[in-house]
């Protein structure tokens, strides 16, 4: 799951406009999969979650008015086999990956699959043992531990796969200055257009 990280560098300049605002006039954004994707044809709640920096559990539980699930479907330690850029993580420097699903307990729906890249010494030791419990989303983690944190916009793109198109972003986290966390949530568009 790293190597999609790899060879990635530096931050794209078009996501500027979405560090203070929620609106781009034109309405599309670069894409590595597509030459342009039109934020403004995804249904609105899904552009929401594309470009707020809030945390995603609390926003599908109240839009959705369903308690959400974090189901942990792995999570260990490894070794960067290159280095990490966006993270400033050095080839062989070890991290905690982490992959949980964002599971709708009444609907059973699946709002979202989100990877996460951790580099441990730079959390603090109350959010790491918490993150190893496993039970909570690393917003509500980093909530509940009442810490001072930025998140950083990095890349929105489109993937397809089994279950369909699914609009991904990246983002770090940012905590003393230091990036410290690489979150990609990958959202099923199918789910976003159905209504419940």
């Amino acid at each position: 799951m790293l190597e999609a990280y790899y060879k990635k560098q530096g931050t794209a300049g078009q996501y500027e406009v979405f560090r203070s605002r929620g609106f781009s006039a034109d309405g599309v954004v670069g894409a590595l999969s597509h030459k342009e994707l039109a934020l403004a044809a995804l249904p609105p709640f899904l552009r929401t979650l594309l470009v707020a920096d809030g945390t995603v559990t609390k926003s599908l539980e109240a839009y959705y008015w369903e308690p959400i699930s974090v189901d942990t479907v792995w999570q260990k330690p490894m070794a960067a086999e290159a280095d990490i850029p966006w993270l400033n993580v050095a080839q062989g420097q070890e991290v905690i990956g982490r992959r949980v699903n964002l599971r709708g307990t009444q609907s059973g729906n699946i709002y979202t699959h989100a990877f996460s890249v951790v580099r441990p010494e730079r959390i603090p030791e109350q959010l790491r043992q918490k993150l190893i419990a496993g039970s909570l989303g690393i917003g509500e983690l980093i909530r509940d531990c009442g810490l001072e944190t930025y998140r950083e916009l990095l890349e929105i793109d489109v993937a397809r796969a089994e279950q369909g198109e699914q609009i991904y972003r990246t983002y770090r986290i940012v905590m003393g200055g230091e990036p410290s966390i690489l979150v990609t949530e990958h959202f099923p568009v199918d789910v976003f257009r159905n209504k419940r």
